[in-house]
């Protein structure tokens, strides 16, 4: 079996990643203990996001021709990637948060919305809440105005309700 043959799977795989993905976030792994290890793959499967390690080669094989491709240049020593698949922030949130812990990790690169971001852009994009958290600072951003409105109304009423009893 050729090599060739062998390494299709792979990146068919991670192509899979690739198209479904609204970022990617290149980590350095190194020096992470087993345990740390865990807890992280464990953070990043409850915020949706694919953890997996890859070789280098196999990762620019399946970046070939798509915006990933600007990672090439980070695909250098050991490396993992994280997939954002439902939401663009969660990998650079999640992976920044724990790097606060365990200082081994290492941010290489990401791409988020087809744009090319450095370690400093990585750790301003984690500051970004999820969509979730965003929309729910809209309704309730929304939905004050009403309630301080119906507010206003109903005390009128009673205003008024009071002038016509006296």
């Amino acid at each position: 079996m050729a090599k060739v043959e062998l390494k299709a799977p792979v990146v068919d795989e991670i192509k899979g990643y690739v198209a479904d993905a609204k970022a990617a976030v290149l980590v350095d792994y190194r020096g992470l203990t087993v345990e740390q290890d865990t807890r992280l793959r464990k953070q990043l499967r409850e915020a949706g996001v694919v953890y997996k390690v890859y070789k280098n080669t196999m990762l620019h094989l399946a970046f070939d021709g798509t915006d990933y491709a600007q990672l090439d240049k980070d695909l250098e020593g050991p490396t993992a990637i994280a997939f954002g698949i439902d939401d663009e922030t969660a990998p650079a949130r999640v992976l920044n948060d724990f790097a606060k812990e365990a200082e081994a990790l290492q941010f290489k690169g990401a791409v988020v919305g087809g744009e090319y971001y450095d370690e400093a852009g990585i750790r301003a994009l984690a500051k970004i809440p999820s969509r979730d958290a965003l929309i729910s600072k809209l309704l309730g951003s929304l939905q004050s105005p009403v309630s301080n409105f119906a507010r206003v109304i109903k005390q009128i009423a009673e205003s008024q309700g009071e002038a016509a009893a006296e």
